[in-house]
């Protein structure tokens, strides 16, 4: 099973219209994600839930990171005939909405009964990703596919303003309940976006029968395990960074608001900015340059953090500014590795390979952020940085490495053909 060009969905449906929808369906993705990451923690730390007890929302994370596991069967089953994707995404965004309308009947100190709400939204987020990324997966043009990406981006930066920033600003002002049937409602709104969506699949062939998703196909493919292999390492050092830089950023006497405002400010900013300037470099130069370019600039943003907590820098300037721009380039990244795992999406399975790939990258991301504090507390900042730094610099001469030997590889198998 090897990768295909994209179907066209049909000539009167034009490449605007299918970025519209995409832009719809992440959104709809990210006003439940960013409610449960940046706004529900602040909102139970100040009615004085413990942060023991808050901390046990990171296991929300879970379904999100597993989901490989169960992507083949959305792949495979469709809930109604005549739509495939668009039919996992109704499903489970009224589904969201339901349980967003659900913590109404919960308080805003009750931990264990928004966790389990989070938990069903979680299992119905990682089902409607599945099915989301696989639609973009089959039916972007290859030449789209950077500002297919660079849209999710956008689209992820307005669900942190919707769920997050504005589910803080609605509870500080009107409350809890006002809050949620505020979100819940304006979760109706991409829901338009899965009505729209326009799909191919012809509704169970015998073609279909012969070859049902599975994570056995994506894995019995050279490319693919190529790509898999940039998608374990390119990320690797990331984790150990990003997950200390806030603890950082407050042992070195940055205060609090500040770094607020640095987050807020550098996501809405230089990384939305950063998402669309990573599809025009990527539509020039081609992922092998772009993934190189911004592994270095990444690398010489984690050599700023080491050299300052050796105090070879001083002053919050450096670090503010290595945080910034560490932070459009991991937007940018994003961008650019999501086109990449789409280059080598099947069109039998383009929902289980993408998910293949962007969880084997968050899985190596969390695995590095769950050593970073023990590593801190073990050996210092310094140490860790540099051990970051040195990893993140080894990841770019490794990925470039690959992805020119595979391209050299692809020109000689032309030539010969």
């Amino acid at each position: 099973m090897s990768p295909v060009a994209s179907p066209r969905i049909s000539p009167a449906n034009s490449r605007m219209r299918l970025f519209a929808v995409l832009g719809g369906l992440y959104l709809a993705q990210g006003i439940p994600t960013y409610l449960f990451a940046a706004a529900i923690p602040p909102i139970l730390r100040e009615q004085g839930v413990s942060r023991t007890a808050i901390g046990m929302l990171s296991l929300l994370m879970l379904p999100l990171v597993l989901k490989f596991l169960w992507a083949p069967l959305i792949d495979r089953y469709r809930p109604f005939a005549r739509a495939h994707r668009a039919s996992w995404v109704i499903i489970t965004q009224l589904g969201i909405i339901a349980a967003l309308l659900g913590m109404l009947v919960v308080k805003p100190t009750d931990v264990m009964a928004i966790f389990w709400i989070g938990f069903f939204v979680a299992m119905l987020l990682s089902a409607q990703d599945i099915a989301t990324d696989g639609y973009a997966a089959k039916y972007l043009d290859p030449a789209d596919r950077p500002v297919g990406n660079a849209i999710q981006g956008g689209a992820v930066a307005l669900g942190v303003v919707i769920g997050g920033t504005l589910g803080l600003v609605l509870y500080h002002r009107f409350g809890w309940d006002a809050a949620m049937v505020t979100i819940a409602a304006l979760s109706f709104i991409p829901l338009v976006a899965a009505f729209a969506m326009r799909e191919t699949d012809p509704a169970g062939t015998a073609e279909a029968a012969l070859s049902k998703p599975s994570i056995r196909n994506f894995l019995a493919r050279p490319e693919a395990r190529r790509i898999l292999w940039i998608a374990l390492v390119y990320r690797a050092s990331e984790g150990l960074v990003k997950s200390m830089e806030g603890a950082y950023l407050v042992d070195a006497g940055v205060p609090l608001d500040w770094i607020g405002y640095l987050s807020g400010g550098a996501a809405v900013t230089v990384g939305l900015g950063g998402s669309f300037i990573a599809a025009l470099l990527l539509h020039k130069y081609g992922s092998a340059t772009v993934l190189a370019l911004l592994g270095g600039l990444r690398t010489i943003c984690f050599a700023i953090f080491m050299l300052h907590a050796f105090a070879l820098f001083t002053g919050a300037a450096p670090i503010f500014g290595a945080s910034f721009l560490q932070t459009m380039v991991r937007y940018m990244e994003i961008v650019a590795l999501y086109s990449l795992f789409m280059s080598v999406t099947s069109s039998d399975q383009p929902g289980t390979d993408f998910t293949i790939l962007s969880c084997a990258q968050l899985i190596v991301y969390l695995v590095g952020s769950m050593l970073a504090g023990r590593l801190a507390d073990l050996l210092g900042y310094g140490p860790l940085f540099v051990l970051a730094t040195a990893i993140s610099g080894l990841a770019v001469i490794m990925t470039y490495g690959m992805l020119r030997s595979a391209a050299a590889a692809e020109r000689q198998a032309e030539a010969i053909s």
